[in-house]
């Protein structure tokens, strides 16, 4: 048995019932097999075992006082899996269905989207299975602080950086900072995706959205091909999936479709983005109502967005949404790229089954790193004490996804694997941080 396999075998004999770290780890190291498998210097140093182990799993409690008076429960995770590059960096999730293994493979996935970044982060994960949804101000202020109450032993500007990710938006980050000060009394950039007010970067809502679209261009142009004209399926309805469809559509695209928890809007004309920031940033409210701007569009609250004739599809909404199904219908209807904007939206069959048919691929933890890249920025104004102008924060994340992208091609080029950017953006995330882990010594 292949070094790669024994170590995807022992990563699912001692982790038990992780089903989305597991598919994570199968995926990250069979690619990388054509490295670590013909060079001896990984398995004698042991770097996959060590990349597989997180440095450590926080799991803690997080009792709140709800409007009612009564006392609710919910778990916290931080998952500090790797930091042979930099501090910790990655997202908070709040979302009813976080649990360890979602937190290992998001964490898992950080590590090489962060080292694609080419700035100096490592990879975490973190969050809790409480839901915001239906909560007012004053309970997610009360969760945010007895979330804090734990998690502030843990982090630092330097250490370990925390972000935004779903259920984690400007007032969470607000209301997490302000109780980070308050118990430590530090006045530091331990967290990003925070308000312009206090340290935040312009272009960093925007950033995985944009980024996203910058990758996917770049990845047309092998094809001679590029947004202009062409209809786009997005899925979801949060900052990546708005802003995605934004530039795409400053692009020259028209984007049909996109999606919340309860349902999925069609409109032919091209989605109405002005109506969508208002429902989903002003109102926070549910995408049955777009209808009420556009009375033409279609709302459905079955089936996907998937099943409508595009050329581009970008899933940007949540882990595993894009199955093998799926993947048939948008072939058969004559995709010609598919962009992840979520963390691993699509099942593994269905990536397999887009780069045998030929379809244009741009893999999540490349495709989608202009938000933690980002993140990044905003860790070095604040360090600086400066401010960059919007300009020059979107000129720089446009610089690092097209250096992303040559990165992945190059390196599945080298790996005979020549267009596939899945096995290309691993083995390029992997190979730095694995050239620290060696030089930083066997114990690392």
């Amino acid at each position: 048995m292949k070094y790669s396999e024994r170590v995807i075998q022992s990563v699912i004999d001692k982790n038990p019932g992780q089903p989305e770290f597991h598919q994570a780890v199968k995926e990250v190291l069979t690619s990388l097999s054509p490295v670590v498998d013909a060079d001896p210097v990984y398995e004698k140093n042991a770097v996959l075992e060590r990349l597989v182990e997180p440095d450590r799993q926080i799991m803690f409690k997080v009792p709140w006082l709800d409007d009612k008076g009564n006392i609710q429960v919910n778990r916290g995770f931080r998952v500090q899996f790797n930091n042979a590059i930099g501090p910790y960096k990655g997202g908070l999730r709040l979302h009813p269905s976080v649990n360890l293994s979602i937190m290992k493979f998001l964490g898992f996935e950080q590590i090489f989207k962060n080292s694609l970044t080419t700035l100096p982060i490592g990879g975490a994960k973190g969050g809790s299975d409480f839901d915001p949804k239906g909560k007012s101000d004053n309970e997610i202020f009360k969760f945010c602080v007895s979330f804090m109450t734990e998690l502030h032993k843990y982090i630092g500007a330097d250490v370990d950086v925390p972000a935004g990710d779903i259920g984690v938006g400007a007032r969470e980050i607000g209301y997490l900072y302000g109780a980070y000060k308050r118990m430590t009394g530090k006045y530091e950039g331990v967290l990003t995706g925070k308000g312009l007010s206090y340290g935040g970067s312009l272009a960093r809502k925007e950033a995985t959205g944009y980024g996203l679209v910058y990758f996917v261009t770049e990845m047309l142009k092998t094809a001679g091909s590029s947004f202009a004209g062409k209809t786009v399926a997005v899925s979801g309805a949060g900052n990546v999936a708005i802003y995605a469809a934004e530039k795409a559509t400053a692009l020259g695209a028209k984007v049909v479709t996109m999606s919340d928890s309860t349902g999925w809007i069609y409109d032919k004309d091209g989605v109405d983005l002005k109506a969508i920031h208002e429902i989903k940033e002003v109102k926070r409210g549910r995408l049955a109502e777009y209808k009420n701007y556009r009375p033409s569009s279609e709302y459905h609250t079955s089936g996907k967005v998937w099943q409508v004739k595009v050329d581009i599809a970008l899933p940007c909404a949540t882990q595993n949404e894009l199955d093998l199904s799926d993947a048939k219908t948008l072939v058969s209807n004559g995709v010609m790229a598919v962009g992840e904007g979520a963390n691993m939206p699509s099942y593994p069959d269905a990536i397999d089954y887009f780069i045998s048919k030929g379809v244009l691929f741009a893999p999540a933890k490349a495709a989608n790193a202009g938000g933690v890249a980002t993140s990044a920025l905003e860790m070095s104004q604040n360090s600086q004490r400066l401010s960059w102008t919007f300009e020059e924060v979107d000129e720089k994340l446009h610089a690092i996804m097209i250096s992303i992208f040559n990165q992945a091609s190059s390196a599945a080029e080298k790996a005979g694997a020549k267009g596939n950017l899945v096995v290309g953006a691993n083995i390029a995330g992997f190979l730095k941080v694995a050239d620290a882990m060696i030089a930083q010594g066997p114990q690392y």
